[in-house]
């Protein structure tokens, strides 16, 4: 195939195939706890992150990743201990980090915020082998702890006080999504874009839930619309050249759209069914004799 004949193609497709499989797989347990905006926090802190990089001379996808931890740890923390003025404490770490990123981007060697456009909207053009490498060993940390720890996890997402009861360390686990979430953030941020990452995080899910009912199969299909997204946003975007984290995230809505369409009849079935299923077991009883009639005496 002629795209695969590009080293740059190669890099961005296995870019774009890692963050398809990673943000979905983090993004379901962001759903669940009602979180959903929290990628886009993140990737507002990890801006920051970024233009540090620049100004240090160091790879900003390595810097980005550890600015966005500790930005998600002070959310989580935030979000136990600051129910009072959270809020505003949230609104200050957001908008602080997006101001620090152009600040810091000025004040780099390069001197120049046309330097942020890839990372904030992303480019497969510029995605580098030192970048590969480290969307690699963070995909991997991910992937690891979300089937690694996916009980727990699920748990935790569901009822933070059952799952206190039961035992698990539920401020160490919300830690480490909030930790996971972050890594996730830098994962798809050289080919999503740090303003559009929170959509491939919560789209992909919310477009699985419109058809599955458990957990086990919501991830399964979100993982696979993500993926699926992922690659064919970075195909179109080499043939037609049109932005690639715009294109994956229009993509990730149109399958939404068609599943949401999908749904509804599917819903209708299932009601009539679930309505005949209970007739039927209804009309089963009434044709029982009951007990205590005359027909239950032995004479």
């Amino acid at each position: 195939m002629e795209i695969l004949e590009h080293a740059f193609m190669q890099r961005a497709l296995l870019a774009a195939l890692l963050v398809g499989v990673t943000a979905p797989a983090v993004g379901i347990h962001l759903v669940q706890r009602r979180q959903a905006l929290m990628g886009d926090g993140i990737g507002h802190v990890a801006m920051a992150g970024v233009g540090l990089g620049f100004l240090m001379s160091a790879n900003p996808v390595w810097v980005a990743g550890l600015v966005a931890i500790v930005g998600a740890v002070l959310m989580e923390l935030i979000r136990m201990y600051g129910r009072t003025h959270g809020d505003i404490a949230l609104a200050l770490l957001f908008y602080g980090g997006m101001a620090g990123g152009l600040l810091l981007t000025s004040l780099s060697p390069d001197g120049s915020t046309a330097n942020l456009v890839g990372y904030l909207f992303g480019s497969l053009a510029t995605v580098s082998q030192e970048d590969v490498v480290a969307i690699c060993v963070l995909a991997a940390f991910v992937l690891a702890v979300s089937l690694g720890l996916r009980r727990q996890l699920f748990a935790v997402s569901q009822d933070e006080e059952f799952a206190r009861v039961t035992g698990l360390p539920v401020r160490a686990l919300n830690l480490l999504v909030a930790v996971t979430a972050a890594v996730t953030v830098t994962v798809a941020m050289r080919v999503v874009g740090l303003l559009l990452v929170s959509a491939l995080m919560v789209v992909p899910v919310a477009a699985a839930q419109q058809l599955t009912r458990s957990f086990r199969a919501t991830f399964a299909v979100a993982v696979l619309i993500g993926t699926a997204v992922s690659v064919a946003g970075t195909v179109t975007t080499y043939y037609q050249d049109v932005p690639p984290g715009a294109t994956i995230v229009l993509l990730a809505i149109a399958v939404f759209v068609a599943f949401a369409a999908l749904a509804a009849p599917l819903a209708r079935r299932r009601a009539r069914a679930a309505e005949a299923a209970a007739a039927a077991a209804e009309a089963h009883d009434g044709a029982r004799p009951s007990p205590g009639t005359a027909d239950d005496v032995r004479v």
